[in-house]
């Protein structure tokens, strides 16, 4: 070895060595929690992943206020519902940021709603809010596409005549159309080969976005950038997308905004030309893509993951099946339409579907927060730009807030009457000022779904199978493992 390799390579040992004593020197201040290797930090116990049985594990011995590092980055994980509403509730405004260093923030350029910072972010959010209630959001007319696309999934169970089948393709083809009718005021047949491509390419995103790949990519997001990997497969795929929602675009562009804007597209093009002339305006093509993106993305993900969970649920519990159905033929009559005001009247029924979001919880560990300016969290000062997770999934899951957190149990949303009532550990949309947007859509999609297929149907596990695997594969949304299932008309 040459004196220049000598000398490169103790320069290079002495910059890691300088930057672990500063990441050792800054952990004095933060949170206790396992000792960081240099370089890597905790990525290796974590096995590259922000897996919420290992978070709580940690927790256990830490505090419910703990550091961990991803590389050289702090991540404060917050565990159980005080810890989490007191950072979310408490100091909403101080915890509203995104890391700007991720791979969520690259695969989305920091535009939209969900990995944005800032009033571009506040722009966005608002706008989203907005507009969703302009096409209807809580109202009749985006209740009756709801309806519609409930009929078209009965209708695609009914077809299968009692076999065996898997059912997500067709659950993940219903519930897309509801938010692809909100955002491009139209719906796609389910033979669509553009629109099951625009499907795949949504799913691989939110699969990569919590693998060791996306963890990876977190601590060393321009090495990362630079070297191949599946995580590379995840920008063609968003240029995929983004090239499908373009060509909608133009569309809407060609045939000129209607007087009444029919969906969000027709919406922000009529706010883009409002606001053209104002200097701190930030609606613009880059900004529409990436909105319609996070919209189809956040509402066609959730909403299937958790009715799959659901329908695995009513076969390995079939004695809750029946229970629903014996109220629903109580309370609805034989052909009557399923509205979300019905929910009021269906106690047992909702609390069930509370329950498969809280059993289920589909959104794991949620999305890390940054601190935009210091704040103190349970007594331990943190600066501005520090990285704050809450552990959804231990909130959903705690002891002193849940009866058999690890049971499947509706009447964890009854009382001793059978009323519903909602606990405050209730938090599978997140809280503050990053809530999940579609969070109301969501309740409206999850009742007339469930509800609806239930009415309709009987469900049961094949012949030749004999045990439900209610296990979740990892992912930054917890799916069930593939299973087949038979729906007989009821």
């Amino acid at each position: 070895m040459g004196i220049l390799q000598e000398l490169l390579l103790v320069f290079v040992g002495c910059i890691l060595f300088f930057r672990y004593l500063k990441m050792r020197w800054a952990a004095r201040s933060l949170p206790p929690g396992p000792s960081p290797l240099p370089v890597i930090g905790n990525l290796l116990s974590l096995k590259f992943k922000l897996h919420p049985e290992t978070l709580k594990q940690l927790a256990k011995e830490y505090g419910n206020i703990y550091t961990i590092w991803m590389g050289h980055t702090p991540l404060i994980v917050l565990n159980g519902l005080k810890a989490v509403k007191d950072a979310l509730v408490s100091h909403s405004e101080e915890l509203s940021g995104r890391p700007e260093a991720s791979f969520l923030r690259d695969i989305t350029s920091g535009k939209g709603i969900v990995a944005s910072n800032g009033h571009n972010w506040k722009q966005q959010r608002r706008f989203g809010l907005m507009t969703l209630r302009n096409l209807g959001l809580g109202k009749h007319g985006l209740e009756s596409r709801i309806q519609e696309e409930a009929q078209y999934l009965t209708e695609s169970f009914t077809i299968m005549n009692g076999k065996a089948m898997d059912p997500s393709n067709l659950i993940t083809h219903s519930v897309s159309n509801v938010i692809s009718n909100t955002v491009f005021g139209h719906r796609f047949s389910i033979d669509d080969m553009t629109f099951q491509k625009l499907v795949e390419g949504n799913h691989y995103l939110t699969k990569i976005l919590g693998s060791a790949w996306g963890r990876m990519y977190d601590a060393f997001p321009w090495i990362m950038s630079h070297v191949p990997g599946p995580h590379q497969k995840s920008f063609e795929n968003k240029e995929y997308i983004e090239n499908f929602v373009k060509d909608e675009i133009r569309i809407h562009q060609e045939n000129g905004i209607p007087e009444e804007p029919n969906d969000l597209i027709d919406h922000y093009l009529v706010q883009m030309e409002k606001t053209k002339n104002e200097s701190n305006s930030t609606y613009d093509m880059s900004n529409l893509i990436q909105v319609v993106v996070d919209l189809f993305t956040a509402g066609t993900e959730s909403t299937a993951t958790t009715l799959q969970w659901g329908l695995l649920f009513m076969l390995a519990y079939p004695d809750i099946q029946v229970k629903i159905q014996n109220e629903l033929d109580a309370v609805l009559e034989g052909s009557q339409t399923v509205c979300y005001e019905d929910r009021k009247k269906l106690p047992y029924t909702n609390a069930v579907i509370h329950e498969i979001q809280r059993y289920g919880n589909i959104a794991s560990v949620g999305i890390a927060r940054l601190s935009i300016r210091h704040v103190t969290l349970d007594g331990y000062s943190l600066d501005k730009n520090t990285i704050i997770l809450p552990n959804l999934d231990s909130v959903l899951h705690d002891p002193k807030h849940w009866e058999t957190p690890y049971k499947f149990n509706p009447n964890h949303f009854l009382d001793k009457d059978g009323n519903f009532v909602a606990p405050e550990a209730f938090l599978p949309f997140s809280a503050g000022h990053r809530v999940c947007l579609g969070e109301q859509l969501t309740r409206f999609e999850l009742f007339i779904f469930f509800t609806t297929l239930l009415k309709t149907f009987s469900f049961y596990l094949p012949e030749e199978v004999t045990e439900v695997n209610t296990n979740y594969v990892f992912g930054i949304t917890l799916q069930p493992h593939p299973y087949k299932i038979c729906a007989i008309r009821r």
